[in-house]
């Protein structure tokens, strides 16, 4: 069995991120995202485990401490990691793992598996990033403000991954990232992982 891709994605709040990253999950069963752990608090439509395990900072810090995480960071306050354990575990069994992380986590997984595939995922204007982040109705004018501030440093980032997405139509977005994850499957390092396929290759002429 070939071992799945890691594909880190990231953008700024408000892009569109965590609504495309669910529709591929939708379209493609191949594809899985890493459930991080946090050390914010569960909001009431949330499920442990589902969305997020939740831990208290000793918990993080003893996990941390035992190098059970392949990146965590520092985000509005709060703390999120990965689990080494969870991502290993899913593309050893074949499964395309999602990591849904911001640029500094991002730089950390790049550093250890330097085949990761990233992807950024941009708004088409800040103005209309700001629009989209009223119109959730879900953070103070204040949140607004540090989350504004907080996206021109995560979009000045983007430089540094492999593909851009500008999330302007959604459905073009979708289709974007799809085949960027579904040509991840081609690549020669990973089909090589076929018997069959290193088989073929490898015959001498004749």
């Amino acid at each position: 069995m070939n071992t799945g891709s890691l594909i880190l994605v990231s953008a700024p709040s408000g892009a569109g991120k965590t609504s495309l990253v669910r529709s591929i999950l939708q379209n493609d069963t191949q594809v899985v995202v890493c459930i991080s752990h946090t050390t914010r608090t569960m909001r009431d439509d949330e499920r442990d485990g589902e969305n997020y395990f939740f831990v208290d900072d000793e918990k993080f810090d003893q996990m941390i401490k035992a190098g059970e995480f392949l990146e965590h960071a520092s985000v509005f306050g709060r703390r999120y990691g990965s689990s080494r354990q969870e991502v290993d575990s899913r593309r050893a069994a074949g499964q395309d793992v999602i990591l849904e992380i911001d640029w500094q986590g991002a730089d950390q997984v790049r550093a250890l598996l330097p085949d990761a595939i990233s992807i950024f995922i941009l708004p088409p204007t800040m103005a209309e990033l700001e629009r989209r982040l009223r119109a959730r109705g879900q953070d103070s004018e204040q949140a607004i403000t540090t989350r504004l501030a907080e996206a021109k440093t995560d979009v000045s980032q983007a430089s540094r991954y492999d593909y851009l997405i500008v999330n302007d139509d959604f459905d073009r977005a979708h289709e974007e990232l799809m085949s960027i994850i579904r040509a991840s499957r081609q690549l020669r390092q990973r089909q090589m992982q076929n018997g069959g396929v290193a088989a073929l290759i490898d015959q001498r002429p004749t």
